[in-house]
C-alpha cells in the first residue's frame, strides 16, 4: 500500500468517530421526539430510532477493523472512540429515565422502584465510565495503551442489547413477558458492567 493510501485510511476510523457523536445527537433527538409523541407506543419514530441506532454500532465495529487491519490506531481514536461510546449508551440510559422508559407496568412496582431502576441504571453505568475513562487519561498520559478488555466488550454488548429492548418493547410489545426480558437485561447488563469495571481498576498501567 502507498503512503498516500495508508495516510487517506489512518483518517478513516476518526472520522467514523466523529460521525457517530453526530448520529448519537439524532438518536437521542428521536427518543426524545417519541417521549412527547401522543401515542403511548409511537412505533415509527422508534423504529427508524432503532435502526439510527444500529448504524451508530455498525460505525464502531467498522472503525475499530479499519484501524486495527492497516494498523492505524491513534491515541484520538483510543481516547475518543471510547467517549462517543459512552455519549450514546449513557445518553440514551439518561434519557429513557428521563422519559420513565421502560414502563414496566406489568410488574406491579411502585414509582420509588421504578425510579430506582430507571435511574440506578444510568448512574452506575456513568459511574463505570467515569472512573474507567479517567484511569484511561492517565495510562495515555504515561505512554500506556489502554485498550478494551473483553469484560469491556461484552459490556458494551450487553448495554446496546438493552437498549434495542427498550426501544423494541416501548414500540410494540405490551405483555407481561417483555417486562420480565427488560428486567433480566437490566440485571445481567448491570453486572457486566460493575464487574468490567472492577477489572479496568485492577489493571496495571505503570
Amino acid at each position: 500500500m502507498s503512503a498516500k493510501n495508508k495516510e487517506i485510511i489512518r483518517h478513516i476510523p476518526n472520522a467514523l468517530t466523529v460521525g457517530r457523536l453526530f448520529l448519537t445527537v439524532i438518536f437521542l433527538a428521536l427518543i426524545w421526539m417519541a417521549a412527547r409523541d401522543p401515542h403511548e407506543k409511537p412505533a415509527d419514530l422508534l423504529l427508524v430510532a432503532f435502526i439510527l441506532f444500529v448504524i451508530t454500532g455498525l460505525t464502531d465495529i467498522v472503525d475499530g477493523f479499519i484501524a486495527r487491519k492497516y494498523e492505524v490506531t491513534s491515541k484520538f481514536g483510543r481516547t475518543v472512540d471510547p467517549l462517543a461510546d459512552k455519549f450514546l449508551v449513557c445518553g440514551a440510559f439518561f434519557l429513557f429515565a428521563y422519559v420513565q422508559q421502560p414502563r414496566l407496568s406489568h410488574l406491579g412496582l411502585s414509582v420509588f422502584w421504578l425510579h430506582a431502576i430507571r435511574w440506578g441504571t444510568a448512574l452506575i453505568l456513568l459511574a463505570r465510565e467515569i472512573i474507567v475513562q479517567t484511569l484511561r487519561h492517565i495510562a495515555e498520559s504515561r505512554g500506556v495503551q489502554f485498550g478494551a478488555i473483553w469484560s469491556g466488550k461484552l459490556k458494551m454488548f450487553l448495554q446496546s442489547f438493552g437498549i434495542g429492548t427498550v426501544l423494541i418493547g416501548w414500540a410494540y410489545v405490551s405483555r407481561p413477558w417483555g417486562d420480565w426480558f427488560t428486567v433480566v437485561t437490566y440485571a445481567l447488563m448491570i453486572a457486566i458492567t460493575v464487574f468490567s469495571g472492577i477489572q479496568s481498576i485492577t489493571r496495571r498501567i505503570r
